[in-house]
């Protein structure tokens, strides 16, 4: 009995004590009448025009929150999380319309200081707000762009980049086909200068890894006629027209970023030959089909908090949130020059469900992760492959390598 005595009087204190020690903890953060510090996440984008008659298939959809849907679902976990370490984070969307003064709107927000701000803006839209000089010490997370030039001559000491390049993209198909040992590529590149930008891509990855460009085509298509009663029958004509060449080659790349006439391809080509890039097997940050690494579990979570799949531009805003809340929760770090040296550091490191923890190459503020190879339904494999070596990190040999890097930051 007295040892059951005693033992009761040990467990009293070193509750009392664990009791004591919680109070402690809460008390820098009691202010405020709920016992949380709020941190207010900012997400500036702006409503571009999209017309759905550009959809291929009825299947797709292009929703209202595209993006912000995934800032929200992190904003929850977050919250989820905050609460028991004395934090609330809340989500202020600022949405500029098409053809809104996007200048101005964020001249207001940067009016009283720099700030950490998550940007859902297109490339000259994105420099607009980067290049202010109110902006010189904010930190910018792009949650959008995949353009070479803004990782490349455009960069900027302000801006850091979450979606895979589209250096990375044709870099993570480069090391896919060579493994395979499909090495003669036939391009066919739209009529867009992004299209010619990822066609460059597309040779500079062939050079990279010893790939042989067989064959290169031009094409402007007009799909207009494709939800007509003949529709099917002008492209089924068409698509092997436009893949003729006379040339022997493993794979047919495709360049079409604008989504002009790509998806047409599989399936009707002139060879019977696998189609990769921009559409057929697909490089992406994220895909509603991919299911690895816990994957599963993200994609339900997204599905029940809002009602549809979750698509890469999703996932670029939901990992811009996820960054934010890591470097307050983690690091105590709320102001936006003390976070752009934590990014840089060796101490930052975010989990994206790929595999391993995503932090910033230094040279080019780009983050460092795994590429998808995708189709619409399922996971073909992942980049960097096996035996693709590097002497830092692996996934620096998706993109461009410091030793090839135009950027120099200021």
């Amino acid at each position: 009995m007295r040892r059951a005595a005693r033992t009761l009087a040990l467990l009293t204190l070193v509750l009392l004590a664990s009791v004591s020690a919680s109070a402690a903890y809460a008390a820098p953060v009691a202010a405020g009448g709920t016992g949380l510090k709020t941190f207010h996440i900012i997400v500036l984008r702006k409503r571009y025009h999209f017309n759905p008659e550009t959809l291929p298939s009825l299947l797709e959809s292009h929703p209202a929150n595209l993006g912000v849907a995934g800032a929200e679902e992190a904003t929850y976990e977050l919250n989820t999380a905050g609460k028991f370490i004395g934090w609330d984070f809340k989500l202020d969307v600022i949405t500029v319309p098409d053809g809104g003064n996007l200048l101005a709107a964020a001249q207001k927000l940067l009016a009283h200081g720099p700030r950490i701000i998550i940007a859902d803006l297109k490339a000259n839209d994105l420099l607009t707000l980067s290049d202010l000089p109110a902006a010189k010490n904010a930190v910018i997370l792009d949650m959008r762009t995949i353009d070479d030039s803004l990782r490349q001559q455009d960069c900027r000491a302000n801006t850091f980049h979450l979606l895979p390049s589209q250096a990375m993209r044709t870099d993570a198909l480069a090391q896919y086909l060579v493994l395979k040992r499909w090495t003669h590529w036939f391009i066919i590149q739209g009529p867009t200068p992004q299209d010619a930008v990822y066609a460059a891509d597309i040779r500079r990855s062939a050079q990279r890894y010893g790939a042989h460009i067989a064959a290169e085509k031009v094409y402007n298509y007009n799909p207009g006629s494709r939800r007509s009663d003949t529709g099917y029958q002008q492209i089924q004509t068409q698509m092997p027209l436009a893949t003729e060449v006379d040339a022997d080659y493993d794979v047919i790349f495709v360049a079409d970023e604008t989504d002009l006439f790509g998806d047409y391809l599989p399936y009707n080509t002139f060879a019977a030959r696998p189609v990769v890039g921009t559409q057929g097997l697909v490089a992406t940050a994220w895909s509603p089909a991919y299911q690895e690494y816990a994957a599963l579990q993200m994609q339900q979570r997204f599905d029940l908090f809002a009602h549809r799949r979750m698509t890469e531009l999703d996932y670029g805003g939901w990992l811009a949130v996820r960054i934010v809340g890591n470097a307050v929760m983690r690091a105590d770090i709320t102001t936006p020059v003390p976070m752009r040296k934590y990014l840089r550091s060796k101490d930052f490191l975010v989990q994206g469900y790929k595999g391993q923890g995503l932090n910033f190459r230094r040279w080019d503020q780009q983050l460092r992760q795994p590429v998808l190879l995708m189709t619409p339904l399922m996971t073909v494999s992942i980049s960097p492959q096996h035996g693709f070596l590097h002497p830092g990190y692996t996934t620096d040999t998706l993109g461009f390598d410091k030793p090839e890097t135009k950027c120099h930051l200021h």
